[in-house]
């Protein structure tokens, strides 16, 4: 476990020590998050293609991710709810904004495209499987260190993220609600504990949420973790701009890591201003936690 945790840290703190003060070199950092990702998912789909009978698992991925989906989200707003009317408070849209959904949602959608490819080409393609698991390793460490620097040049202090006590509570409340839900699909579906609380751990971080359960768990759960993870950013397109403006902390959190990147723009125009602090707080601290506590309960 500690090799495996070193692996995490070690890339995302050496990207974390380094300022970049030019613009455009940030901008190149986050472009090459952007291709490592897809990268890291198009290996993804050749490994699945190297399990032996797949098509015969294939409903019962869908069937598992889909009920991920569907506790994990409901736990998360009930929770969110709690806290809201906790708060007590309310942000008002700044103006009445439309936003155009379907180049998100077709984002997203390219993503399992990519994965799809890749199986598809493993398939009618003789690939080594220990070249594609050290590939994969590697492209890892890449994607993490170039996420250490994204995080690092955000903008956020520490200071401001333990000031942030909204922003805080929220990714407390995501976290322990996607356990909650992840035990209670466990049960459902005859898991190992510890599997369902992994998946449950990627708070809507697909790229590394996929690769790690498939490297330390297995690769069929890998692909269930990567469809909950993207479930997750599809369903928060559609509620953040339904709830902002009276449900603040439940719009915010059921983007989980998302709410400091992908979803940040949509927040931002529904919410206005005042709900961007609160929003990378939350998502960077689950961006940090994630993979820390995948890590943990993938070795329990």
């Amino acid at each position: 476990m500690y090799v495996d945790l070193l692996f995490i840290l070690l890339p995302l703190v050496i990207g974390y020590l380094f300022v970049v003060k030019s613009e455009q070199l940030l901008h190149r950092v986050n472009q090459s998050c952007g291709y490592m990702v897809y990268f890291i998912l198009f290996l993804m789909g050749i490994s699945l293609s190297l399990i032996d009978n797949f098509a015969s698992n294939a409903k019962e991925v869908v069937i598992q991710a889909v009920t991920f989906i569907g506790v994990i989200l409901g736990v998360n707003l009930i929770g969110l709810y709690a806290l809201d009317r906790w708060h007590r408070q309310k942000i008002n849209k700044v103006t009445k904004v439309v936003i155009d959904k379907w180049p998100m949602i077709i984002e997203s959608i390219s993503l399992l495209g990519v994965v799809a490819l890749g199986f598809v080409i493993g398939l009618f393609v003789v690939i080594d499987k220990t070249w594609i698991d050290k590939s994969s390793e590697w492209a890892l460490m890449l994607l993490l260190l170039l996420i250490g620097i994204s995080l690092r040049n955000s903008g956020i202090a520490l200071r401001d993220i333990l000031l942030n006590k909204s922003g805080m509570q929220i990714a407390l409340v995501v976290m322990v609600t996607s356990w909650i839900g992840g035990l209670v699909v466990a049960k459902l579906l005859q898991l190992p504990l510890n599997h369902g609380l992994a998946v449950s751990s990627g708070f809507g971080w697909y790229s590394l949420s996929g690769i790690l359960i498939s490297d330390g768990i297995s690769p069929l759960l890998g692909a269930v973790a990567l469809i909950n993870d993207l479930g997750r950013e599809l369903v928060a397109i559609f509620i953040i701009p339904l709830l902002i403006a009276s449900k603040r902390h439940s719009a915010i959190g059921i983007g989980g890591a998302t709410s400091m990147d992908f979803t940040l723009p949509i927040i931002q125009k529904t919410g206005g201003s005042a709900a961007v602090p609160i929003a990378i707080v939350s998502g960077f601290i689950l961006s940090i936690m994630a993979p820390l506590c995948m890590l943990f309960f993938i070795n329990l």
